[in-house]
């Protein structure tokens, strides 16, 4: 996994753009490495990333750098959804403090949430979409 210092810069006035510390890092900074890092998350069922395939609702980080995340699923019957939390839990542990997803179905999941490289990616597996 990529460290979250590689990923997060802050402008310096009359310095160059130098790496911000995770704790100095702006919460638009955070949340991007954050999904940047649930991009290791892959729903095992369609083999995408759920930042991809349009799952991940909100990304809502607290001072002491508790992440809670509203998160849906392709299909409210999955199968698969603790071991979804599970990855989500064990990539982000590094960056927060706790993390909690909370399961929201509204709005429902459709196709147009996948981003172009999740159809890229659906695309190449074979999928028509």
């Amino acid at each position: 996994m990529t460290n979250p210092s590689d990923l997060v810069r802050d402008e310096l006035p009359g310095t160059d753009t130098v790496p911000a510390t995770w704790a100095t890092a702006t919460d638009e900074q955070r949340k991007l490495v954050i999904l940047e890092a649930l991009k290791e998350v892959v729903d095992p069922e369609l083999m995408v990333n759920v930042v991809d395939l349009g799952l991940i609702y909100d990304v809502l980080i607290d001072d002491d750098l508790n992440v809670t995340l509203n998160m849906t699923l392709t299909s409210p019957a999955c199968p698969l959804t603790d071991q979804i939390e599970w990855e989500t839990q064990a990539v982000l542990g590094q960056l927060a403090r706790s993390v909690t997803v909370n399961w929201v179905w509204m709005p429902p999941w459709s196709l147009e949430m996948i981003t172009d490289d999740g159809r890229e990616q659906l695309q190449a597996l074979g999928f028509m979409i």
